[in-house]
C-alpha cells in the first residue's frame, strides 16, 4: 500500500505547485496568500472560461470539460432536478501519484474547483472520491474544516484498485453499490449519483480550473501551446534517478523532463501509464509533453505517467506482469474482461516464453478492443500491442526460447508486495500421456499444442490463476503436473 508522496519538481512557471517551495503544505491563510481570492461564477461565466482555457479532464481520457459541464446543465433543465459534483481523487493506477500530491499540499486548490461547479450547477452536493489507502484523506479533511463550501461536501472512499477510479465506478461505489464499472455505458450527466445529473471530472482538472478562474483564459494560455494551453502534472518513476511530480508547461520538450528526473539510458519508455503506449528512446529524443506531441511520436499523455524503463531488466517480462495484473484487475462482467483478458495475459506470457508468435498477441487484443463495457480491454490491449512493437528485437531473442538474458526485476510499479513464494508448473514428460484435462482446468495458463500436449510459460503462475493450476496438478491422472517453487 502506498505511504509516502513523492518530491514536487518544475519545469517552468509552477501554478498548481505555487507556494510548495516555501510553505510545503498549503493551509487556507498560505494558499489565500499564493493564489489570491477567486468569486463564484454563473454558468454561462464558467462554460466561457472552460471552452477560453480549452480545459480537458486530467484523469486520462482528456474529454472536454466543457462540454461535460454543459451536458450537465441541459439534463438539469430537462429532468428538472438538481445536480451533483463528483470529484474523482482516487487515482487507482499505480503509478500515477499527481493528486494525491495535491490533496496532501494543494488540498484548496481542489475544493476552489469543485465548488466553483458547484456553484455554476446550484448542485445539491459535492462528492470526493478518495482511495483507501488513506494518502491525502487527513489533509483533505483539514482543508474542509477550515473553509465553508457552497453545498454539502463529503468524502468517499474506495477500495484501491485499478478500476475502482473508472467514473462509473466511483459512482456506483457512492450509491453504495460494489466499486466497479456498470455492465452497460451510462453518462452520469443523465444520471449519477442518486440518480442525479453528475459533473464528475478528476481532481487535477478542478485544481486548474481554479488557477484558470484567477487568470482568465488569456493570462492561462500565456504558458503552453495554442492547442493544449496552461501546464500539466507528470509522474515520473521506473528507472528515474529522481523520481518525482513534475509541473511541466504543455509543450516543453519530453528530454527536459527526463533530465531533471535523472532518467539514464532507457529501453523505453511507458507513457500514459498502463492504459498508455510504448515509446522508444529515440521517439523520447523527439516528443514534446502534450497530447499532441505524444500523439506525434507513437505516444499518449493519458494521466500524465511516465515510466522509464532501464537497460538492466527483461522488457518484455516487466509488460507481461502488467497484462497479468490488468487481466486481475477487471471486473468479470463483460466477456471481453472475463474471458478476452485472461487469454490476452496467457497470449503475452506464450510470446515472452517463446512458445507463440506475436500474431497471437495481436488476434488476443483485437478480439477485446472496442468491446468492453469500460474502457479497460481498450486499455490493455493498448498497453500490449505498443510492448511488441517497441520491443520488437527483444520478441525476437525470445522468439528462440532463449530470452534475451535478463530476469525481470519487477520495476513497474506493480502495487502490493511481491509474491513471498512464486510457484511455477513443470512436466514430467516420461508420465505425460496428453489427456488434456489441465487446459480445461485451468486454460489461462494452459494450452495443449499441435499435438495435444500442454504448453505453458516458464514464468511463474500468476496468483490470480495459483488456485486454477493447483487443480490442474490434482487432476492428472498419470501425476505428470508438478506446482514447485520457482528459483
Amino acid at each position: 500500500m502506498r505511504t509516502t508522496v513523492p518530491p514536487v519538481a518544475c519545469v517552468g512557471e509552477p501554478r498548481l505547485t505555487a507556494g510548495f517551495a516555501e510553505f510545503g503544505r498549503l493551509d487556507l491563510a498560505a494558499h489565500d496568500e499564493v493564489h489570491g481570492p477567486i468569486g463564484p461564477m454563473e454558468p454561462a461565466q464558467l462554460l466561457r472560461l472552460a471552452e477560453g482555457m480549452q480545459l480537458k479532464g486530467k484523469g486520462g481520457a482528456g474529454f472536454p470539460f466543457a462540454r461535460k459541464l454543459r451536458a450537465v446543465l441541459e439534463s438539469c433543465e430537462r429532468q428538472d432536478l438538481a445536480a451533483v459534483v463528483v470529484v474523482n481523487a482516487t487515482e487507482g493506477e499505480p503509478a500515477s501519484w499527481k493528486d494525491k500530491v495535491l490533496l496532501t499540499r494543494a488540498p484548496h486548490l481542489i475544493l476552489d474547483g469543485a465548488a466553483l461547479a458547484a456553484y455554476a450547477l446550484d448542485a445539491e452536493e459535492i462528492v470526493i472520491g478518495v482511495a483507501d489507502d488513506g494518502v491525502g484523506q487527513d489533509s483533505l479533511m483539514e482543508a474542509l474544516a477550515e473553509r465553508r463550501m457552497p453545498v454539502p461536501t463529503t468524502i468517499v472512499t474506495v477500495p484501491h484498485r485499478f478500476i475502482s477510479g473508472e467514473g462509473g465506478a466511483l459512482v456506483n461505489g457512492i450509491n453504495g453499490l460494489p466499486h466497479i464499472p456498470p455492465g452497460t455505458k451510462k453518462r452520469s450527466s443523465d444520471s449519477g449519483v442518486g440518480g442525479l445529473p453528475t459533473l464528475l471530472s478528476n481532481a487535477e482538472t478542478y485544481a486548474q480550473l481554479a488557477v484558470g478562474a484567477r487568470l482568465g483564459p488569456y493570462e492561462y494560455a500565456a504558458l503552453g501551446t495554442d492547442d493544449e494551453p496552461g501546464t500539466v502534472l507528470l509522474t515520473v518513476t521506473g528507472a528515474a534517478g529522481r523520481p518525482a511530480v513534475v509541473e511541466c508547461t504543455a509543450g516543453m520538450p519530453l528530454r527536459d523532463v527526463l533530465d531533471l528526473c535523472e532518467v539514464p539510458d532507457v529501453q523505453g519508455i511507458l507513457m500514459g501509464g498502463y492504459h498508455g503506449k510504448w515509446i522508444s528512446p529515440e521517439a523520447a529524443e523527439k516528443a514534446e509533453v502534450s497530447r499532441k506531441g505524444l500523439a506525434a511520436v507513437g505516444g499518449t499523455l493519458g494521466a500524465g505517467i511516465i515510466v522509464p524503463l532501464g537497460v538492466d531488466t527483461c522488457p518484455l517480462g516487466e509488460a507481461a506482469q502488467v497484462v497479468r495484473y490488468l487481466a486481475g484487475e477487471s471486473a468479470g462482467q463483460c466477456g471481453p474482461c472475463k474471458m478476452g483478458l485472461p487469454d490476452l495475459a496467457r497470449a503475452v506470457d506464450l510470446a515472452v516464453a517463446g512458445s507463440q508468435p506475436a500474431d497471437v498477441v495481436r488476434a488476443a487484443a483485437g478480439e477485446v478492443k472496442g468491446r468492453g463495457a469500460c474502457s479497460h480491454p481498450d486499455g490493455t490491449a493498448r498497453f500490449a500491442l505498443s510492448a511488441i512493437e517497441v520491443f520488437a528485437d527483444d520478441l525476437r531473442l525470445h522468439s528462440t526460447g532463449d530470452g534475451c538474458g535478463r530476469r525481470v526485476k519487477g520495476v513497474m510499479g506493480l502495487p502490493g508486495a511481491p509474491d513471498g513464494n512464486p510457484q511455477k508448473l513443470t512436466l514430467d514428460w516420461s508420465r505425460c500421456d496428453g489427456h488434456g484435462l489441465c487446459a480445461h482446468v485451468v486454460p489461462d495458463f494452459i494450452r495443449l499444442d499441435a499435438n495435444g500436449y500442454p504448453a505453458f510459460p516458464p514464468t511463474p503462475v500468476p496468483t490470480w490463476l495459483r488456485e486454477g493450476a493447483l487443480k490442474a496438478v490434482k487432476v492428472c491422472p498419470e501425476l505428470a503436473l508438478r506446482l514447485a517453487k520457482a528459483e
